[in-house]
């Protein structure tokens, strides 16, 4: 009789673990994931292939009084993440108490590490699905407000028309402030950005972020490393990174990070201490990761349009949008121009 209880979780974890599965290989595009889920499954699964003949001849499908279908819906994609990784969970619970019993062919050890693997995959592909839609809008035009080049208007103003101009992104970069001047221009900034459905995020500063209830945080090779920045924030903010190498942005993607900054394209004025990369390195990190990629450093009207092609995302800027005369025109023309040029397709 055990033997049906067996069989009929091991069948459920299968195919609970097969959904998961597919989610985090076709639709987040997460290697890893996909990685630990197959692994996961195999484990289980094949571990027991050589009592298949003993499971088979112990299934009464027919005679099972819970056969019966229960109509359910999936309100979403999270909600569907969250059964499935349910089922796993009480399947494994399952087979790990009939694993207790004398003669049983399962290792209760074994699946209790499984179980508790099951719990953390589903906290990961939960984080996962809850950020894709916030990183969806990093494809586009991702304004960062600088105080030392907005010319003397205040940052909330700045923001306010580059939004109106048509920016998806809004990034606080202050390195010179205290803190407490940057939080109170942060939740204005935040409030701004929520009211008009654009992603705001912190740079540098994880602490900042979370006090602000921003977005998301990006943060730089030399800050605070991306794996922590991932652990310290809650599952639904966005986390960045920049990445000058493919091997960098490779790193930054299995530590965690929604996207990576890549620069400086071209020549720019606003850090004094940068690394120069190129249209052909955004090539690179483009065939290295499958996270968007963001790039950055001396972009304008007149190069955008290579830089999207060459295969970025997004595109960052600073002064051609805040230190423009006129912000939301100028945030207009390079949203206009963010696409190649008719006939020219990417490379």
């Amino acid at each position: 009789m055990e033997l049906r209880v067996v069989d009929a979780n091991l069948n459920r974890l299968g195919e609970a673990l097969r959904v998961l599965e597919d989610v985090a290989r076709l639709l987040l595009n997460d290697a890893a994931l996909t990685e630990r889920l197959k692994a996961l499954r195999h484990r289980i699964i094949e571990g027991l292939a050589a009592r298949d003949r003993e499971l088979l001849s112990a299934r009464r499908a027919a005679e099972d009084v819970g056969a019966a279908p229960v109509p359910q819906e999936r309100t979403s994609l999270t909600s569907l993440v969250v059964a499935n990784s349910r089922r796993a969970q009480e399947s494994l619970r399952v087979l790990e108490e009939f694993a207790k019993l004398p003669g049983s062919p399962l290792a209760a050890e074994t699946l209790q590490r499984a179980r508790f693997e099951a719990y953390e995959v589903e906290q990961a592909l939960i984080s996962r699905l809850l950020r894709q839609e916030k990183a969806a809008k990093l494809r586009g035009l991702y304004v960062i407000i600088d105080p030392q080049f907005t010319r003397g208007r205040p940052e909330v103003e700045v923001a306010r028309a580059a939004i109106a101009g048509g920016a998806a992104v809004i990034q606080l970069r202050d390195k010179e402030r205290e803190k407490g001047i940057q939080l109170t221009v942060a939740r204005q900034l935040k409030d701004l950005c929520a009211r008009a459905g654009v992603l705001f995020l912190v740079n540098d500063h994880v602490d900042l972020a979370l006090a602000a209830g921003a977005d998301g945080v990006h943060v730089g090779q030399k800050d605070l490393p991306i794996k922590e920045v991932r652990r310290l924030l809650p599952v639904d903010m966005l986390a960045g990174c920049s990445a000058n190498t493919p091997q960098e942005a490779h790193r930054a993607q299995e530590d965690g990070a929604d996207y990576v900054g890549v620069g400086a394209i071209f020549a720019t004025q606003t850090k004094a201490v940068t690394r120069p990369a190129s249209l052909e390195r955004i090539r690179e990190v483009k065939a290295a990761i499958t996270i968007p990629i963001v790039a950055i450093g001396g972009i304008k009207a007149e190069n955008i349009a290579a830089v999207m092609a060459a295969g970025a995302d997004g595109a960052a800027v600073v002064t051609a949008v805040v230190a423009a005369e006129d912000v939301e025109a100028a945030t207009r023309l390079l949203v206009a121009r963010l696409s190649p040029e008719p006939g020219k397709g990417k490379p």
